[in-house]
């Protein structure tokens, strides 16, 4: 059973990252929102509110997020993280990666609970009201409709506040 569920996981991983890089001639006719973040160690924001570097400077990666067409309440998306440690261990304790609500240079609140990229990818759709995943009921269009009001986040052990983050916008 737990091979069907991992062998389904990736398969979904798969078309959703299809459904990223297919040309926009092969979307046509398709609503899907593609929004996304360039995620780095930079542009994580210090607790204290200091401009010092907070997240780990080598840190890359990016985020793509988007909904499903004719399903206002799920939201999919494909993280992809390089050079940060703790990629190779199982998600867990610090090892976190979020949706937060914050408009650029500033910390928010977690919105969206996301896998971790455990060996730098993770990809999965969540569902408005599915139990310890944070989707409140019209958050899936909120987040689509006002992507900059928001932001990615991947945490590790050495950086438990933050390893990359990166800011969401439409790629219009």
């Amino acid at each position: 059973m737990k091979r069907i569920l991992i062998g389904g996981a990736m398969g979904a991983a798969g078309l959703a990252a299809g459904l990223v890089l297919a040309p926009s001639a092969a979307q046509a006719g398709h609503t899907n929102t593609l929004i996304g973040a360039h995620l780095t160690g930079r542009a994580e924001v210090a607790a204290d509110g200091s401009n010092r570097m907070a997240g780990d400077p080598n840190g890359r990666g990016e985020a793509y997020v988007f909904g499903i067409d004719g399903d206002p309440t799920t939201l999919c998306y494909i993280l992809e993280v390089s050079k940060i440690a703790e990629l190779d261990q199982a998600p867990g304790g610090p090892r976190m990666a979020h949706i937060h609500e914050g408009a650029k240079g500033a910390n928010g609140p977690v919105e969206v609970n996301l896998a971790f990229p455990q060996g730098g990818q993770a990809a999965d759709c969540l569902t408005e009201g599915e139990v310890g995943k944070g989707l409140d009921p019209g958050e899936v269009q909120e987040i689509l409709a006002n992507p900059e009001d928001y932001y990615v986040n991947i945490h590790n052990g050495e950086f438990p506040s933050g390893a990359v983050r990166g800011q969401l916008h439409s790629d219009d």
